[in-house]
């Protein structure tokens, strides 16, 4: 999942597409409407990828939360971010039982789970596919060139 290209920008509501650097602002594209607009240098814009949730341990990456509710949820929506307090918490603790729950604060989670079903609405959820390692010794791809002309030096 490639998180990079995609924003939050505080104050504004919902996931926004980085679209252009421009002089002093950036020009994105809202996930949910379409429209572009700019953001400001004076605006505070975080990448998705560089967000992470205080746990008991460590720190966890954003990336890593939605791939745990998207398994959890077997690909499908998470719960309603509008859900009760309890419900969304006790949701969250099934999610990453090692959440802290004295640094994430309800406001945090409701983000969270609605980030996940807007992303998961338009089909960004999907796992980057690691580049095939060939076996050694193992031809990938057939060559052509191999099957129409003889090797130099035999014949046919």
């Amino acid at each position: 999942m490639n998180l990079k290209e995609i924003v939050a920008i505080s104050g504004e509501p919902g996931l926004f597409r980085f679209i252009a650097q421009g002089k002093n602002s950036i020009v994105v594209e809202n996930l949910e409407t379409g429209k572009r607009t700019s953001a400001f240098g004076s605006a505070k814009v975080s990448s998705l990828e560089d967000i992470s949730v205080f746990t008991d341990k460590e720190d966890m990456p954003l990336g890593k939360i939605f791939d745990m509710i998207h398994e959890k949820e077997n690909g499908g929506p998470a719960i309603d971010s509008k859900a009760g307090v309890d419900e969304l918490k006790n949701y969250f603790g099934e999610v990453i039982p090692e959440y802290s729950r004295d640094k994430v604060y309800l406001s945090d989670i409701r983000k969270i789970v609605k980030w996940y079903n807007i992303l998961h609405e338009k089909e960004l959820l999907l796992k980057d596919d690691p580049e095939p390692t060939p076996e050694a010794g193992a031809d990938t791809a057939p060559d052509t060139e191999k099957e129409s002309a003889p090797a130099p030096g035999t014949t046919e």
